[in-house]
């Protein structure tokens, strides 16, 4: 069983950088290519940025992980709605400089019917879960995205790079929509082979909360390109916004902080057969692969656990860190 919440397992867990991972995939990525080729996301790589400019934020995320703590203790007692159900509404920044770059609506509802399918577990492949982990899959998340709005600006830039400038009218962006009760959507063309990042709650001003994917990774149609176009990078930020951890817990044999994922030994690429097994532990067990939160393609991944799901509903419970969303 892994640790949970322990303190010292925070402070590893923020302390491992993600820029050996992004060298990994920089090493095997094509870059001449406009989609990359393998997954990866700037998430941890920026939290770490904003660790070293904010040394409270440290004491910021432990005291949100107290809170999750708490909830996952007796989440009945703090459901949003009676249901559980949360209405997210959604608001998409287009920023495009190309004809291609300037997606079109159906692209973007197709990203809201997607998040709707993953977050519900109603998409086609979740039965394709194996069976020894079918006991501890999700089910309904009780989280429903609706879009509320598309802004859209022609830029003459031709990547942005991970510094929020996509966000920030000053620097050529879009500024967030009330982002501290809409989520916001940035779609833009970025360098550095990364196909998306989010900010986990509580760790930014509202101004630049949200979660930003590559153009050529969103949705499941128009641009959205192989071996990323089932829409399943936004799904995999949006875990991110709603405080889910990489199921390796960004280290080698690290820990997401869910008791109900195994032990990964690192992040997975493609496609892999299953059983794909780790040793971490001291135990030969198969991973989870197939969950939202591995770097796998987009056809290869089409679950969270029961963990995730609760995890992710602390967020939004009363006075949690995302009960704004509205």
């Amino acid at each position: 069983m892994k640790r949970l919440f322990l303190l010292i397992t925070i402070a590893i867990l923020l302390g491992i950088s993600c820029n050996k991972s992004i060298k990994t995939n920089e090493a095997i990525v094509d870059s001449n290519s406009p989609t990359p080729t393998v997954r990866h996301c700037a998430t941890d790589e920026l939290l770490q940025e904003k660790l070293r400019e904010d040394p409270s934020l440290k004491q910021r995320m432990e005291a949100i992980e107290v809170f999750t703590r708490n909830y996952q203790r007796n989440p009945d007692a703090n459901r949003l709605l009676p249901n559980g159900t949360l209405e997210v509404p959604v608001v998409v920044n287009v920023l495009y400089r190309t004809a291609e770059e300037n997606i079109s609506l159906a692209q973007i509802q197709s990203q809201i019917q997607v998040l709707n399918e993953d977050f519900g577990a109603s998409n086609s492949d979740y039965n394709n879960t194996p069976t020894i982990f079918r006991t501890v899959r999700s089910g309904d998340i009780h989280i429903q995205f609706v879009l509320a709005n598309v802004v859209r600006k022609e830029t003459t830039r031709k990547s942005w790079p991970l510094n929020d400038a996509m966000k920030k009218t000053n620097q050529g962006g879009i500024p967030a929509t009330d982002p501290e009760t809409k989520l916001n959507i940035w779609v833009c063309t970025m360098g550095h082979n990364i196909l998306g990042y989010a900010y986990y709650p509580g760790t930014v001003p509202p101004d630049i909360d949200g979660v930003v994917i590559l153009n050529t990774a969103f949705g499941n149609t128009g641009s959205a390109a192989a071996p990323f176009d089932k829409g399943r990078t936004a799904t995999h930020e949006i875990g991110h916004y709603f405080n889910l951890h990489h199921i390796w817990g960004d280290a080698t044999c690290g820990d997401d902080l869910v008791d109900d994922t195994p032990i990964h030994t690192t992040y997975n690429f493609g496609c892999p057969s299953f059983p794909y097994n780790s040793s971490c532990g001291g135990t030969v067990h198969p991973m989870m692969t197939m969950n939202y939160m591995d770097y796998t393609d987009d056809a290869c991944m089409f679950m969270f656990s029961a963990g995730q799901k609760t995890r992710m509903q602390a967020t939004y419970a009363p006075n949690g860190p995302r009960s704004g969303l509205r």
